[in-house]
C-alpha cells in the first residue's frame, strides 16, 4: 500500500541568508564543507534518499551528540575539542553560521564535527532509532508571537523524531533566555518522552562545562537571563 504523503511542514527557523559572505567565508564552504558535510540528507521529498548508516560518519564506533542549530559553531567546536572521542553532528541552515563555523572548525583544528547545512528534520528522519547519547538545542529561534509558538523546536514535530533517535538515557540540553520558552520546554519535553533533571526552581546554573555562545552574550547584554534545562531520555 502506499504511504500518504507527509503533512507540510512549518520552519522552526529563520532566515537563511545574511551579509555578504567574506571572501575566506567563501573558501571554506568551497573548501571544507564538502569534506565535512553528512552525506545524502535530502529532503523528504527526493526519491534518491536514504536511511543514514552512523558508522559511516566516523572511522569507529563512538557516541554521536547532535546540535540543532550550532550558530556560529562556539559550543560545538568546544565540545568536539574537549571530547576528542565523540562525534558531534551540527545542523545549522543559516549560511552565515555555518561559515563561521567552519572558521572555528579550521582553527581549531578538531576532526570529530560532520555537518548538515540544513533542515534538522531531514537529518532526523535518515537517522536509526536510539543512535545519539547526547542533544543540544540552544538559544533556539524564541518566535515570540503567540500565534508562531507552534513553530518553536518544542513542540510533538519535532521532540517525537528527536526522542525516537536518543538512546534510553541520552541527555538532551535546552539553554535559552526566554521565560516562555522555558514554559513550553517544560511541559513539552517531558510528554516527548523525557525526565526534567534540573530543578525547575534554580534553571540558572551552567552545565560545568558550558562554553557561551554569541547568542548568549548578546542576552546578557541585553539584560536577559539566561536558563540552563537537562533532561534524559526514558
Amino acid at each position: 500500500m502506499e504511504r500518504p504523503p507527509a503533512p507540510p511542514r512549518r520552519n522552526f527557523h529563520g532566515r537563511r541568508h545574511g551579509k555578504a559572505l567574506k571572501p575566506n567565508q567563501r573558501r571554506w564552504l568551497d573548501e571544507d564543507l564538502p569534506r565535512l558535510a553528512i552525506p545524502k540528507v535530502a529532503p523528504r521529498d527526493n526519491p534518491e534518499r536514504q536511511p543514514l548508516d552512523p558508522a559511516a560518519l566516523f572511522p569507529d564506533a563512538r557516541p554521536l551528540w547532535l546540535e540543532v542549530g550550532f550558530g556560529g559553531g562556539e559550543h560545538i567546536v568546544h565540545q568536539a575539542a574537549t571530547n576528542p572521542g565523540v562525534g558531534l553532528l551540527g545542523v545549522e541552515i543559516f549560511v552565515n553560521g555555518v561559515a563561521m563555523a567552519l572558521g572555528k572548525i579550521r582553527a581549531a583544528g578538531v576532526t570529530n564535527i560532520r555537518l548538515h547545512p540544513g533542515d534538522v528534520r531531514d537529518l532526523m528522519e535518515l537517522l536509526p532509532d536510539a543512535c545519539l547519547a547526547r542533544a543540544f538545542l540552544l538559544y533556539p529561534d524564541p518566535w515570540p508571537k503567540a500565534r508562531h509558538h507552534g513553530r518553536r523546536f518544542v513542540t510533538p514535530e519535532h521532540l517525537d523524531p528527536l526522542a525516537r533517535i536518543m538512546a534510553p538515557g541520552a541527555e538532551f540540553r535546552v539553554a535559552t533566555d526566554i521565560p516562555d520558552y522555558v514554559r513550553q520546554t517544560l511541559e513539552e519535553v517531558p510528554r516527548a518522552g523525557f525526565d526534567l533533571l534540573t530543578d525547575p526552581t534554580a534553571p540558572h546554573t551552567p552545565w560545568p562545562d558550558w562554553h557561551r555562545t554569541r547568542y548568549e552574550a548578546k542576552a546578557l547584554r541585553e539584560g536577559r537571563r539566561p536558563h540552563y534545562l537537562t533532561f534524559r531520555k526514558t
